[in-house]
């Protein structure tokens, strides 16, 4: 029997971004279909993030900086389907867009990695005015909340090259995403776990999110075997509080469901710029209702001064204030 070729209608085309992270993931659903008896074939992208690596993050402005592209090629039916980081999407989707299924999730936790030539192994060992990169303002706040001493500074790039900055000295240490390190095999780089709930990731982090078409029955049906159901239940809920808080990468965020007291718990917190205002909840997963766990956290924490947070960071970022339905 011959092979099917590109072009066959049959083969699942997966957009994704280039980068090998990125590219590693893809090939997960990869794969997990080819397992279930369905070719696919990987089509890659350039995101507005992957380019403007020069700038912050924060300046650039945009929702969706890793993840409109293929978007706007998934809604033109350039593709069948879009593979992302699930922290990357933002909490609203494209119109005519879902995620459809989400692999079994890697661990969620932010880890930090540390230049061997400061002799640190920890977060707390850092010698004082340490230069810390990352480009994220959640991972900013809590480490200036727990360590005000340090230098936190600006840090682009994919995670090989963040890493290869920190063994060059560009800065002593870097505060990333454990499930990246793990996924590109290089978690021996891993210094130290850094461990919820005293410290939270981004909501989401650690999922494979795998987006398709609405109305696209015919990969839908293919893609939701995929699905691992205690990594959608979890992410949403966090996604639920992100979206209730109107959160996105201008403002810092954390949001985790663990089960660390053997009962699973939505962890979240908001944060304002500088670390010293840190508004924390938690409250216990409802299983059939995830969004309502992360809605009712994300009102809880606005009730206790996370509002006036909210209208503070719009205020510094000149993120637009919601306007009423």
């Amino acid at each position: 029997m011959p092979s099917k070729k590109k072009t066959d209608p049959d083969v699942v085309r997966i957009g994704t971004r280039a980068s090998e992270l990125a590219l590693r993931q893809a090939r997960l659903v990869e794969k997990a279909l080819l397992a279930r008896g369905v070719i696919a074939e990987l089509v890659t992208f350039k995101t507005t993030g992957d380019k403007k690596l020069d700038q912050p993050l924060t300046e650039i402005g945009a929702k969706g900086l890793f993840t409109r592209e293929l978007e706007v090629a998934l809604s033109k039916n350039k593709i069948d389907c879009a593979v992302h980081s699930l922290k990357d999407l933002p909490s609203e989707l494209a119109e005519g867009l879902e995620i459809v299924a989400q692999l079994e999730r890697e661990d969620p936790r932010d880890v930090l990695v540390v230049n061997r030539q400061t002799g640190a192994e920890s977060l707390d060992e850092l010698p004082p005015g340490s230069r810390v990169g990352t480009s994220s303002l959640r991972r900013r706040a809590q480490l200036l909340a727990r360590r005000p001493d340090l230098e936190v500074v600006e840090l682009r790039g994919n995670v090989p090259t963040r890493l290869s900055k920190v063994e060059k000295g560009s800065v002593h240490a870097a505060v990333l995403a454990a499930a990246g390190l793990i996924r590109l095999e290089v978690q021996r780089r891993i210094t130290m776990f850094l461990e919820p709930p005293e410290w939270l990731p981004a909501a989401g982090q650690g999922a494979i999110a795998i987006q398709a078409r609405i109305d696209d029955d015919r990969i839908k049906q293919l893609l939701l075997p995929l699905d691992h159901e205690p990594t959608s239940i979890a992410t949403r809920a966090e996604r639920a509080f992100l979206a209730a808080l109107e959160g996105g990468c201008q403002v810092p965020i954390g949001a985790l469901v663990s089960d660390i007291d053997d009962t699973p718990t939505l962890y979240g917190m908001l944060a304002d710029l500088t670390g010293r205002h840190i508004v924390r909840g938690s409250r216990r997963l409802d299983p059939r209702a995830p969004e309502s766990t992360g809605e009712t956290l994300a009102a809880e924490i606005r009730s206790r001064g996370g509002g006036s947070l909210l209208v503070e960071l719009r205020q510094l970022s000149k993120i637009p204030a919601p306007q009423p339905e």
